[in-house]
């Protein structure tokens, strides 16, 4: 076996993962009045065969009204839970990865098309489009609808919300849950003082910014079994002047470490199209560090992360303890094996695919274990 720390074994609260590769979660745009499709079952299911230690399914909407576009998927009823539970079926009889589910609702950046055909809002009376809610009635884009300001009855139906899907989750035997509090959708946008001007508990000061995100971490770690973990993935900075920062983030960090929080998972922006992202390879990597240095639970790593030294030099410096991978796995699904070939280590791979093993990396694959 290498010595290459990327292919070491890591614990997130009760959960033992192989590696340190996380397929982080990535929208399909694919689902039919939130329920899965097929291709959800071949997106995952090869995706399930990568080598990876973690699979981690989309943003999933807690509500109907909280989905990015009308195409994506959900888990807010029966029919939802149930196209799920064919998709999971599917995966898990020919793969043994640990699945996460990332559960998400969209704020004020809801109600939109699908990213192929312009990603532009879709107006609450037009088709395919809804009323949008945040914590302010303050659009992203000058040319959207406003959103509905959330009051108090508003704030406990979400909250409420993310509370069942967290437990169509457990049903469903997802192995960890992430919340989603980045990238501009709804709990990201209490956080940042460029989209929550309230003056009431939740807006304000950074301890009622965080106040509602925080209530429903504790609200989804209640009811989701103990054994499991609860994560949460947040935007280190939205990259612009008077907004969510580093510093405000390392402050969440360890508010939800104090709650219970088994990883926090670092990207950033998203909240206002004001930002500007200084793009280039591990980009966001110095936000995780930051996060990283102030708690003791594990910190993932995201953001143009493509190389296999990169990869390497990222947890083995200890800038952070995963690596979370998107774009990269889907030009390259295989990615961990190839990963895994150049660094002398093993990763899972099922009997069907034992014959494509080079003969140079004889040692690659190791049989999964429930075979």
């Amino acid at each position: 076996m290498s010595a290459a720390k990327l292919f070491t074994p890591i614990q997130i609260g009760g959960l033992a993962l192989d590696n340190r590769i996380v397929i982080a979660p990535m929208c399909q745009y694919s689902a039919e009045d939130g329920r899965m499709t097929d291709w959800h079952l071949i997106h995952l299911g090869h995706l399930a065969l990568s080598g990876a230690a973690l699979l981690t399914i989309e943003a999933t909407a807690v509500a109907p009204q909280g989905r990015i576009t009308y195409a994506d998927v959900g888990l807010w009823s029966d029919e939802t839970e149930t196209a799920m539970r064919r998709i999971l079926e599917g995966v898990r009889r020919w793969s043994d990865i640990p699945i996460a589910i990332q559960l998400a609702h969209a704020g004020r950046k809801a109600s939109t098309e699908k990213p192929w055909k312009g990603g532009a809002q879709i107006a609450p009376d037009a088709p395919g489009g809804w009323q949008t809610e945040a914590p302010s009635a303050i659009p992203f884009l000058e040319r959207d609808a406003a959103p509905m300001r959330l009051d108090a009855p508003g704030l406990e139906r979400i909250k409420a919300a993310f509370v069942a899907a967290a437990r169509r989750a457990a049903n469903l035997g997802l192995e960890a849950v992430q919340l989603h509090g980045a990238h501009g959708y709804l709990l990201h946008e209490f956080l940042s003082p460029l989209s929550n001007r309230r003056d009431d508990v939740y807006g304000g000061s950074l301890e009622n910014r965080m106040r509602f995100p925080l209530e429903v971490f504790e609200a989804v770690r209640a009811v989701f079994p103990a054994a499991k973990p609860v994560s949460f993935r947040v935007s280190g900075t939205d990259w612009a002047e008077g907004g969510w920062d580093i510093g405000q983030t390392v402050a969440l960090a360890r508010a939800l470490e104090a709650r219970g929080c088994a990883a926090i998972h670092v990207s950033s922006g998203g909240l206002t199209p004001g930002q500007q992202i200084p793009v280039g390879p591990s980009y966001q990597v110095p936000l995780a560090r930051a996060v990283k240095a102030e708690v003791s639970v594990p910190v993932i790593a995201v953001g143009l992360i493509t190389e296999f030294e990169q990869a390497e030099a990222i947890v083995s410096t200890g800038d952070a303890d995963m690596i979370a991978l998107a774009r990269a796995m889907l030009y390259d699904p295989r990615w961990p094996w190839h990963a895994a070939a150049h660094f002398g280590a093993q990763v899972k791979a099922p009997h069907q695919y034992l014959r494509s093993q080079p003969r140079q990396f004889r040692e690659l694959f190791a049989v999964r274990a429930d075979d």
